[in-house]
């Protein structure tokens, strides 16, 4: 629920709710959201949507980025998880989140305080699953020490499949959740964008190639000379969804649950029609014969989609 906080440029407030209250009736019950979507207008967004289907919802939120206080911007101190869970929760309106995960690795707190405070939330009845977003692998390891991570969260699409190295197969060998954020590579995989393509200023994607964290591969995604190829890369793959009659978004998140490490993948949707045709994701699948013709389509235009460098890397 990123885009309803704000950062995706001009959304129709009012389709939201119907958007959620679809993909309930459709079977899609785990929604994600972060106090810095929008500064908690993504979590009340949601909270207000879910309003009493709350029960019939697995809500996860992630804390740590203190975009008030940009000299210190990630902030997973104990202070900082006590206080941010019950923000959390007045602006979800509840009083529980199934699943509480630290949005980025906080270096100058010691990963031992952020995950014995996380235990003293499950142990309060506040969260009941607890877990990671964009670690690596060896601060993974190093959490575990402390406290049984039950779920990471990390970008995966056709044009990102870092993870693959080693991310997931250690998730597979210690029983970790995977929630595959991204799956439609924010918007590329939609199958909607042309070379003429801009993007509004209050659309983090016009800031593709800048300084945040992780941007360099959106630079990758988004920037002048990447994106008329990768726009041919997006025309080829329409070819293999048409032969399935599935859209490409419906290829793409395929596609991505279709890794056995992956529990769940996460996409936005502006409006209920983007619901409906999601859902045409999970009922069908992707021929070996068609995973390794899209391999072939990223290799024939040069796209690098296991880059050597992690995601926070400048």
């Amino acid at each position: 629920c990123w885009e309803i906080g704000g950062g995706y440029g001009s959304i129709e407030a009012e389709e939201f709710p119907r958007a959620i209250g679809r993909a309930l009736d459709l079977g899609i019950n785990c929604f994600d959201t972060a106090e810095g979507y929008g500064m908690g207008n993504s979590e009340r967004a949601l909270g207000e949507a879910l309003g009493s289907r709350r029960d019939e919802a697995i809500v996860v939120s992630k804390f740590g980025m203190n975009y008030r206080d940009k000299p210190n911007l990630r902030d997973s101190s104990r202070e900082r998880v006590v206080t941010t869970i019950d923000q959390t929760l007045k602006n979800l309106g509840t009083d529980y989140v199934d699943a509480y995960l630290v949005h980025w690795p906080d270096r100058n707190v010691p990963f031992e305080e952020t995950m014995s405070a996380l235990d003293d939330l499950v142990k309060d009845g506040k969260v009941r699953f607890v877990g990671l977003s964009n670690f690596k692998k060896e601060e993974i390891e190093a959490c575990m020490q402390v406290r049984r991570v039950d779920i990471v969260q990390y970008g995966w699409h056709m044009f990102d499949r870092r993870m693959q190295r080693e991310i997931w197969p250690y998730c597979q060998e210690n029983g970790i959740g995977v929630m595959a954020y991204g799956s439609l590579a924010f918007g590329l995989l939609t199958g909607t964008f042309t070379p003429e393509t801009t993007f509004a200023k209050d659309d983090w994607r016009s800031r593709a190639g800048g300084s945040m964290a992780g941007m360099r591969l959106f630079d990758a995604l988004f920037g002048a000379e990447a994106f008329p190829r990768n726009l041919e890369v997006v025309d080829e793959l329409q070819g293999i969804a048409a032969k399935y009659g599935r859209s490409l978004p419906q290829l793409a998140l395929r596609w991505a649950i279709s890794h056995p490490a992956v529990s769940t993948s996460l996409v936005g949707c502006r409006n209920t029609a983007e619901v409906e045709d999601n859902v045409g994701a999970v009922d069908f699948t992707i021929s070996d014969e068609d995973l390794a013709e899209i391999d072939a389509i990223f290799s024939k235009h040069g796209v690098d989609p296991v880059p050597d460098y992690w995601i926070e890397d400048a």
